[in-house]
């Protein structure tokens, strides 16, 4: 198997994967998967694809992550690893669909409007 490239987004994250076989090794900019993410929930999300098709000591994952938060940031890496899974092998699609990882979440900060301090706040009015 060569190596198969992904990209996944969430917010203004950006996910770019490498996925090539091996041990199951997650190589995020450069540091370790537990490195990068501390957090046990994040880890979770990020393998949840891996977990659900039973194939997470089979590759190694190499990513290049930019932009958004921690959480933006797992989110677009679960998304970049379930599009990768699929291009390996199509059969997993409809199991990795019904989950909910091949969709990407469109949901954005809202532009900030003028004449008002946020995207939907108004500044305070009074009739008198």
């Amino acid at each position: 198997m060569e190596v198969v490239n992904a990209l996944g987004r969430r917010k203004s994250a950006i996910a770019r994967i490498f996925v090539t076989e091996g041990t199951g090794k997650i190589t995020i900019n450069k540091r370790d998967l537990a490195q990068y993410f501390p957090s046990s929930i994040l880890q979770y999300v990020v393998k949840q694809p891996l977990n659900k098709l039973g194939v997470a000591e089979k590759y190694d994952i190499k990513v290049n992550l930019c932009g958004g938060g921690f959480t933006g940031q797992s989110q677009a890496l679960r998304l970049a690893i379930a599009r990768a899974l699929v291009k390996i092998n199509e059969e997993d699609k409809p199991a990795l669909r019904s989950e909910g990882f091949m969709t990407r979440d469109p949901r954005a900060v809202e532009r900030k409007k003028p004449g008002q301090p946020k995207a939907r706040r108004r500044f305070q009015f009074s009739k008198r």
